[in-house]
C-alpha cells in the first residue's frame, strides 16, 4: 500500500523509505518491552489474552484510520501524518504480536504437538501472501475507484475489519496452560509490599536481567542465528532477483519481465504453503533439527538449480526451482518456533520462570534488525555489479554475471551457515521429555 504514497499522493520515495525505516525501528524497540510486560502481567484472563484482544482491535482501527487521507495536502503534511500513523500502528501491532507468539510457544507441552501447532500457524500465515500481490491491482481498478487513493481508503477499512474479527479469536478461545504455574511461583516468592517507584525500579532491573539471560542462552542463540541467516539470505537478494529475471532472462523487457516476476512470487507463495506440510511431516518423523537441516538443504539445491534454469532461451524454466527454494522459509519458522518452545522449558528448569514472551520478543527483535541491515545492503549490491539504469537493455556481460552470482551465491552461503549453527543444537525429544518430568516434580511442590 506504500506505493500509493508515491504514485497516488506524490511523496518522494526517499521520504516513504524513511517512514518505513523509522516505524520498523519502533517495532523492533517495542518487542522486548512488550515481551517482558506480557510475561509479568496478572489478570483474570491470563498473561497473554488481554493484549491479544486489545492489540487486534487497536491494530485494525489504527490501520483503517491511517489511510483515510485525501489528495491535495503538502508533502510535509503527508510525511508527518504517515510517520505518526505508522508508528502508532506498529505499537498497536506489537501489543498484539509479542503475546500472540508467546501464546503459541506455551500452548502445548507435547514435543510432537508443538511442531503441529507451529506448522498450522505457519500454514495459515502464508494465505495472505497469496492475496497481497493483488492489492494494488484492486486499488487502481478504474471500474471500482476513480483513483488509487480512494481505493486505499476502502481497502484499509476492509483490512482493518478483517484484522479485528480474526485477530481477537486467539484471545477469546485459546487457553494459557502455564498461567497457574506462574501465579503459584510468584505467590511463593512474594515479598513485602512495595511502593510504585520501587516496583517500577524492580521491573526495569528485571527487564534488563531477563534480556541478558535470554541472550546468554546458547541453544536460543543458535536458533536465532539460523533464522538470521535463512531469513536474511532470502531478503538480501529478493529485489536483485527481479533484476535478474527482467534484464538477464528477458533482455531488459520490463513489461514481460515484470509479469514473470509477479508470477514467480505467486508460485513461490503457493509452493511455500505446500512445503510447510512436508516439513511438518519430516519433523514428526525425524525430529525438528533434522527437519530444519533437510528443508534448508533442499532450498540450497533450489538456488543451485537457478543457475541452469534461468536461461533467455527457455524463460518458463524460472519456475522450476521455486518448489525447492520454498522449503527455506517454509521450514524455518515451522521448525525453529517449535524448538524455541522446547528452549522455554529448559530455561524454566534453569532459571525458575516461564518467559515465552521475552524469548519470542527478542527472537523477532533480532530478525527485524537483521532485516533492516539486509535491506540496506541489498540496495548496494546492484551498484557493486556495475548495473546502470541508463544502459537499459544493454547492460554489460560482467554486470549480468555478477547479478547472477550474488543472487544465487549469497543465499547458498548464508543457508549453509544456518545449517552449521543448528548442527550442534542438542534438545531432542528424549532431553525435552526429561526436562518436563523434572519440571512436573517441581510444580507439584509449588501448586497444591
Amino acid at each position: 500500500m506504500a506505493i500509493v504514497l508515491n504514485l497516488g499522493l506524490g511523496m518522494n520515495p526517499a521520504s516513504v523509505g524513511l517512514i518505513q525505516a523509522c516505524s520498523r525501528l519502533t517495532d523492533a524497540f517495542m518487542d522486548p518491552i512488550m515481551g517482558y510486560v506480557s510475561d509479568h502481567t496478572e489478570s483474570r484472563w491470563g498473561r497473554r489474552r488481554p493484549y491479544v484482544v486489545a492489540g487486534a482491535i487497536l491494530s485494525g482501527l489504527v490501520f483503517a484510520l491511517m489511510w483515510q487521507i485525501h489528495a491535495g495536502h503538502s508533502p510535509r503534511f503527508y510525511f508527518w501524518f504517515f510517520l505518526i500513523g505508522t508508528n502508532l500502528f506498529y505499537i498497536a501491532f506489537t501489543l498484539y504480536a509479542a503475546p500472540f507468539i508467546a501464546l503459541g510457544y506455551e500452548m502445548t507441552t507435547d514435543y510432537h504437538e508443538r511442531i503441529s501447532v507451529q506448522g498450522y500457524s505457519n500454514l495459515i500465515g502464508q494465505i495472505p501472501w497469496l492475496v497481497l500481490s493483488w492489492f494494488y491491482a484492486f486499488m487502481e481498478n478504474k471500474s471500482l475507484f476513480p483513483t488509487p487513493v480512494e481505493g486505499a481508503r476502502t481497502l484499509a477499512i476492509l483490512v482493518g475489519i478483517t484484522v479485528v474479527i480474526i485477530g481477537v479469536l486467539p484471545g477469546i478461545f485459546c487457553h494459557e496452560p502455564f498461567y497457574e504455574v506462574v501465579l503459584a511461583h510468584r505467590e511463593k516468592n512474594k515479598k513485602n509490599p512495595k511502593t510504585f517507584f520501587q516496583g517500577l525500579r524492580d521491573h526495569v532491573v528485571g527487564f534488563f536481567q531477563g534480556s541478558l539471560i535470554t541472550l546468554r542462552n546458547g541453544r536460543f542463540m543458535k536458533l536465532a542465528a539460523a533464522t538470521f541467516f535463512v531469513f536474511n539470505g532470502f531478503t538480501i537478494i529478493a529485489g536483485l532477483g527481479s533484476y535478474v529475471i527482467i534484464f538477464y532472462v528477458f533482455r531488459g523487457d520490463q513489461h514481460v519481465g515484470a509479469e514473470y516476476v509477479g508470477l514467480f512470487g505467486t508460485v513461490l507463495s503457493i509452493c511455500t504453503f505446500l512445503s510447510i506440510s512436508v516439513v511438518t511431516w519430516l519433523a514428526l518423523k525425524y525430529g525438528k533439527k533434522q527437519a530444519f537441516i533437510i528443508s534448508t538443504a533442499i532450498a540450497i539445491l533450489g538456488y543451485m538449480l537457478k543457475w541452469f534454469c534461468y536461461q533467455p532461451q527457455f524463460p518458463k524454466l524460472i519456475f522450476l526451482p521455486a518448489p525447492l527454494i520454498a522449503f527455506g522459509l517454509g521450514g524455518l519458522f515451522t521448525t525453529v518456533s517449535a524448538m524455541i518452545a522446547d528452549v522455554c522449558d529448559q530455561d524454566e528448569l534453569e532459571n525458575g520462570s516461564r518467559r515465552e514472551g521475552m524469548f519470542g520478543a527478542i527472537y523477532w527483535w533480532m530478525v527485524k534488525l537483521g532485516t533492516a541491515v539486509a535491506l540496506a545492503i541489498s540496495g548496494h549490491l546492484l551498484n557493486i555489479t556495475g548495473f546502470l539504469q541508463q544502459l537499459g537493455t544493454h547492460q554489460t556481460p560482467k554486470a549480468l554475471l555478477l547479478m547472477r552470482i550474488f543472487e544465487i551465491g549469497l543465499p547458498i552461503f548464508m543457508y549453509g551457515l544456518a545449517i552449521l549453527a543448528v548442527s550442534s543444537y542438542d534438545l531432542d525429544q528424549e532431553k525435552v521429555h526429561q526436562i518436563q518430568l523434572e519440571l512436573e516434580k517441581r510444580r507439584r511442590k509449588t501448586i497444591p
